[in-house]
């Protein structure tokens, strides 16, 4: 059971009334270059707004900032700006590259660190590190023009940091109430000279006027010298309060003279605080009113010195909003602590424990306002001229209608939500907060997200999209867990997910199995460019494609389907026909993997022994692709271990499996024992035969192949020697490449020919962990692949577990091995960068360095799992002497 504290209490009563997380740090970090502000004729979103645009325009569907926080329908949002007195426009919105800007897509290009957040967000810090000098925008956007086969030119490789001229800007927030947020900006002098600052923490109104004539312009307005009054007819009033401070008014609304030479509508456009603070215009409203402002705050900070600006924005009008201000911080950081401290094991080293934190601090700062109305987008709001647009995309989404709180991957390189990035947040949220995990799972399932034909929607550039179908992994997962710390289920949330998985399956099984043989197809599955050819995209003559991964995902889908079945059947006796179902759907899975066409093809090959993709050619010719990666791994997920016990009081659905394993023992035959349980009453439910997990691990364990120090290669090391060469219509060539790709394959930011993802290093180690459960002790297995070392497959699991948090440790040199050769090295001892964690999308397969986007918590937050999960492995035998002490245990080597 969870131990009770502070913050899990108001978890508990988040709700109704009394809702602790009404406001947060939903703002998203970049709202420009989205697809859901691109009204350009062709879908040139990334150029459509850019970030040179973003301070003048007003967006139609959110909006972006630096440590920004906003009420759950960012109605009102406050965050702050900065100025070194030196760059040609404030700094309210961080930098970055565009896909065709960057040589490896796009990129964010500043320094900053999500480093701590409760659940409800009643304690936020953040920190931002801006440059004494002009920050290098050009110098970035010119450097970044080299070609795929050099790395990304990064903000670290200018001099902007040199000497350590530059501030540390903290950024807190402390919640006294639920409608009471204290707001705390710290800013330190790092360098060795004086330097000029300005802070202006902003308050502002999405423009939720412009397109809805219901709601007329808010209005923000000044009340005092240190107090303003923002009212509006959607929230109410807000007073926010500052010490000192010059008040800068303006509207927010699009400067049309600067973007399309075209007169403004109002006097003082969104832009107007920007132009007067850089460039001394009279570019704000003198009369102190407007729909967005700023309190203006200059000073010369010394070497080492700080300055501390207070800001408070309640619905209670206060006489002294200062009196208890730096004592409900202290609460709220002392509260912080004490829930980690009940979430993160004491007994774990220090180190290990502030990742965990870290990870999770990381994915409570990337939850984000999401709002897209795809039939408005298309055709515009009541009265407004129909927008022109030659590629008119997701024209099939026309119901989809979002507007919620949602976990994104990257609040910068992926600001909207993705489908199967979600599914594994969520097994990391449940960790700390349960609700909002199951709400989340449920949000997507819903008929204004999901499309009447059962698909769940993939993400905006594309909701057609086809992903790994791991929603209902996630959901049994976050039961589980849910359930173990409850001690009971909440079959409420799982009979609500299964009714609408059941719909995901079908459109899963009519869409993308067409000639209904349980083989599926479904293109790249979110693993991008990991074939030899764009899966999407097949080349001319091949009519079809079974795919490995795709009839993998699919089996772990029935198997995920069959247990949630049979869990509800416990209370429900109408759900032992749907455990059926889908036990006879896993059956026919595994008896089609190993039979294709007339010839009875098997995707696995008993010669390489790995799981293959077959092409099929319009002369009736099959083939294997014969590339050794995860596509090849994924039929390990396809596996569970469930108690005899389950199938106890079930009589209905143990009849139906024993007649289907009796009159077809042919499909039986292809599962690993599910007729036969072990000394603990468990039945194996698994595609891979035991002889094939054997021949599979020695491929997956060994260092020449797919194990790295840091982890599990998304491609073997065996195709750097050996590249994969498909000739049909010119050559198709695919062969190892450990960092980022060289390849434009999906604009050239796809990277699944060698890095290590940590979303299928969990799923592997997970399933590890389910396979032991079963066998135990009985086999031993050589870790890595030759060394003679034979341990049990809870002990690899751990072994890989140790590998991937080694990602995030400092190695011999002092630094995180995540920064082995990034710019970031260089300052790996220096105290006021070294401690900051980074979780970055992908790694290196052979350095362990880390790439793509930098705050992907997003799925590498699963890290935090893997350490709270690990177990310790030096109190199990793990060498030869488990056969000397058990001489039936089997060891393969």
């Amino acid at each position: 059971m969870a131990t009770k504290n502070k913050e899990s209490d108001r978890l508990s009563i988040s709700g109704n009334n009394t809702n602790w997380k009404k406001w947060g740090p939903y703002l998203a970090e970049r709202q420009w270059g989205t697809v859901r502000e691109d009204y350009s004729e062709y879908g040139h979103a990334w150029e459509f707004v850019d970030h040179e645009k973003a301070r003048s325009n007003a967006y139609r569907w959110g909006e972006e900032g630096i440590a920004g926080f906003c009420d759950s329908k960012e109605i009102l949002c406050l965050a702050p700006a900065f100025w070194n007195g030196k760059d040609s426009m404030l700094k309210e919105r961080l930098f970055g590259l565009t896909n065709n800007q960057g040589n490896h897509g796009e990129d964010v290009k500043e320094l900053y660190f999500h480093q701590v957040s409760t659940p409800t967000h009643s304690y936020c810090k953040y920190l931002y590190k801006y440059p004494h000098a002009a920050f290098p925008y050009d110098k970035l956007v010119e450097m970044n023009q080299r070609g795929r086969e050099l790395p990304e030119y990064e903000l670290l490789d200018t001099d902007c940091f040199k000497n350590n001229a530059y501030f540390d800007c903290y950024i807190e927030y402390a919640k006294a109430d639920i409608d009471d947020i204290l707001m705390k900006v710290t800013v330190v002098n790092r360098g060795s000279k004086a330097a000029d600052i300005h802070i202006l923490p902003h308050l502002w109104f999405r423009n939720f006027w412009k397109h809805n004539k219901r709601f007329s312009r808010p209005k923000v307005q000044s009340v005092s010298e240190s107090c303003v009054k923002a009212k509006s007819v959607r929230n109410g009033t807000h007073f926010l309060y500052h010490e000192n401070g010059a008040q800068l008014f303006c509207e927010n609304e699009t400067n049309n003279n600067r973007i399309y030479g075209v007169p403004n509508k109002v006097e003082y456009v969104k832009d107007g605080i920007n132009d007067h603070v850089v460039s001394g215009k009279s570019s704000v409203n003198p009369k102190k009113s407007g729909s967005k402002m700023a309190s203006w705050h200059k000073f010369r900070l010394k070497k080492g010195e700080e300055k501390i600006i207070k800001v408070r924005l309640s619905k209670n009008k206060l006489k002294n909003p200062w009196t208890e201000f730096d004592n409900v911080f202290d609460r709220r950081i002392k509260e912080c602590e004490e829930f980690y401290g009940a979430v993160i094991k004491k007994d774990l080293p220090e180190a290990h424990q502030q990742i965990a934190k870290s990870a999770f601090s990381g994915l409570l700062w990337t939850k984000q306002f999401y709002y897209n109305d795809v039939f408005k987008w298309l055709f515009g709001g009541p009265g407004e001229e129909k927008p022109y647009r030659a590629n008119a995309r997701n024209f099939g989404w026309q119901h989809l209608t979002n507007r919620d709180i949602i976990s994104m991957p990257d609040k910068w390189e992926y600001p909207w939500y993705a489908a199967w990035d979600l599914a594994f947040h969520m097994v990391s949220f449940v960790e700390i907060d349960p609700v909002f995990a199951k709400e989340q799972l449920l949000l997507v399932l819903k008929e204004n997200y999901m499309h009447p034909n059962g698909q769940i929607p993939a993400y905006e550039w594309n909701f057609s999209d086809v992903n790994p179908p791991v929603h209902s992994w996630a959901v049994w997962n976050v039961y589980t867990k849910d359930k173990e710390r409850k001690g009971q289920g909440d079959t409420d949330f799982l009979e609500k997910t299964f009714r609408k998985l059941l719909i995901n399956f079908t459109w899963w099984v009519n869409q993308k199995d067409k000639h209904g043989t349980d083989l599926f197809e479904g293109g790249f599955l979110g693993l991008d460019n990991i074939g030899v050819f764009d899966r999407n995209h097949m080349p001319p003559g091949i009519t079809r494609m079974q795919q490995a991964d795709a009839t993998s995902w699919m089996a772990m889908f029935t198997l995920n389907m069959f247990q949630m079945s049979l869990e509800l059947a416990k209370t429900n006796p109408n759900y032992e026909e749907a455990a059926s179902k889908f036990f006879r759907h896993f059956l026919n899975i595994a008896w089609a993997m190993h039979h294709i066409g007339q010839k009875e093809i098997s995707l696995w090959d008993d010669t390489d022994n790995f799981y293959y993709d077959v092409v099929e050619m319009s002369s009736g010719v099959m083939s294997r692709m014969k590339v050794r990666s995860l596509v090849g791994i994924i039929p390990m997920f396809a596996v569970e271990v469930i108690n005899k016990d389950f199938f106890e009081n079930l009589k209905e659905f143990k009849n139906r499996a024993a007649a289907i394993v009796r009159t077809r023992p042919d499909l039986a035959s292809l599962i690993s024992r599910i007729e036969e349980e072990n000394e603990d009453g468990n039945y194996l439910f698994s595609i891979m035969r035991g002889f094939r997990l054997e021949h599979l691990l020695k491929r997956l364990l060994d260092e020449d192949e797919f194990l790295s120090d840091y982890g599990i290669r998304s491609l073997s090391k065996y195709h750097k020697e050996n590249p994969f060469v498909f000739e049909h219509h010119g050559q198709h060539r695919i062969e190892y490449e450990p960092g980022e790709s060289r390849s434009n394959m999906f604009g050239g930011n796809s990277n699944w020919r060698g890095p290590i993802w940590m979303p299928l290093n969990y799923l592997i180690i997970q399933s590890l962990r389910k396979y032991y459960s079963f066998y135990g002790d009985t086999y031993l297995y050589e870790f890595p692949t030759g060394s003679g070392n034979k341990i049990n497959l809870n002990e690899i699991a751990n072994e890989l577990t140790k590998r991937l948090i080694r990602l995030f440790e400092r190695n011999s040199e002092g630094k995180f091995q995540y920064h082995a050769d990034s710019p970031q090295k260089k300052y790996s001892k220096n105290e006021d960068f070294k401690d900051h964690h980074l979780f970055y999308e992908f790694f290196d397969g052979d350095n362990g360095n880390g790439l793509g986007a930098s705050h992907q918590t997003g799925w590498t937050a699963l890290i935090a799992n893997l350490i709270l999960e690990m177990e310790n492995s030096e109190t199990k035998p793990s060498s030869d002497d488990q056969l000397a002490a058990n001489p039936s245990k089997k060891a393969y080597s």
